[in-house]
């Protein structure tokens, strides 16, 4: 039985890696594939594929492409959400903030460093014409360290997925001002280099048994209640989400990688843009 440690956000769009764990998918091809939750998101799973703790991540794809390169010896073996993530953008409760222009000038709190909700920050500042350099930032680890940040103003708003942070709005801990979706397909799955040499097979088995639960997955009986039920959501809100949610069965688009580097060049997140094929992995 090969080992095969895999990492990923605990939200909605992971649970086909979980099915397909509990079915025992994986060992029958002699596979243990291990999951370990990263609630810290992108920033925390980059750090994991360095030190080697994870052999596989479920990934934001601008927050990869940023660390590949970074150094990260890790490629993109295929996509695995297509359509964007949105990002929802919320202020405490409490707080005087109405609008987006209101939270122009504010402290945005992050999970980390390179992480999603960092570089959104600056996509969405961009997009608003605010000036990214003078972007300031509270590190925050997680969601539950930005209801902490945010609840006693050491943070002014925070960027997590839109139905994620939900039930956070719904029940008054939070409050969205507006919604902000990546120009981009949002999940990649990466895999370290020196695992794609010595288990190149076992991996191209882990994608072929996620692709076939995935390319099914919205037809799965009842599938939008197990999500709400697991994810602790309302039934509307993931009927919502599965409807403008696809996932992906395709290698990355070279065109989708250079557009991620343009736009992260252009926001000095990277200093260099290197060929798109130099970031992927072709079995």
């Amino acid at each position: 039985m090969k080992n095969i440690n895999i990492g990923g956000v605990p939200e909605h769009f992971n649970l086909p890696w979980h099915l397909t764990i509990e079915e025992g998918a994986y060992q029958k091809k002699g596979i243990n594939l291990q999951w370990t939750d990263f609630p810290g998101g992108t920033g925390a799973m980059c750090e994991a594929l360095r030190d080697k703790s994870i052999d596989i991540a479920i990934i934001l794809t601008e927050g990869l492409v940023k660390d590949i390169i970074a150094g990260n010896p890790s490629k993109i073996v295929q996509t695995y959400i297509q359509t964007p993530l949105v990002w929802g953008i919320h202020v405490a409760a409490n707080a005087t903030y109405q609008s987006i222009n209101d939270i122009e000038h504010t402290k945005a709190a992050i999970s980390r460093y390179g992480s999603g909700s960092h570089l959104m920050s600056y996509i969405h500042a961009q997009q608003q014409g605010w000036d990214t350099d003078s972007l300031s930032f509270e590190v925050v680890k997680n969601l539950d360290g930005a209801i902490n940040d945010l609840t006693k103003g050491n943070a002014d708003y925070f960027m997590w997925e839109h139905f994620t942070t939900k039930p956070l709005v719904d029940n008054n801990t939070f409050r969205r001002i507006g919604d902000c979706p990546t120009p981009w397909p949002c999940f990649v799955i990466a895999v370290r280099e020196d695992i794609l040499k010595d288990s190149s097979k076992e991996i191209q088995d882990i994608l072929s048994i996620i692709n076939t639960t995935t390319a099914d997955f919205k037809n799965i009986p009842a599938i939008d209640t197990t999500l709400a039920h697991r994810y602790e959501q309302q039934l509307d809100d993931i009927k919502e989400w599965l409807s403008i949610t696809e996932w992906s069965q395709q290698q990355i688009s070279k065109d989708t990688l250079q557009k991620v580097q343009d736009q992260l060049h252009t926001l000095n997140i990277i200093d260099k843009k290197v060929a798109p094929k130099t970031l992927i992995h072709q079995f």
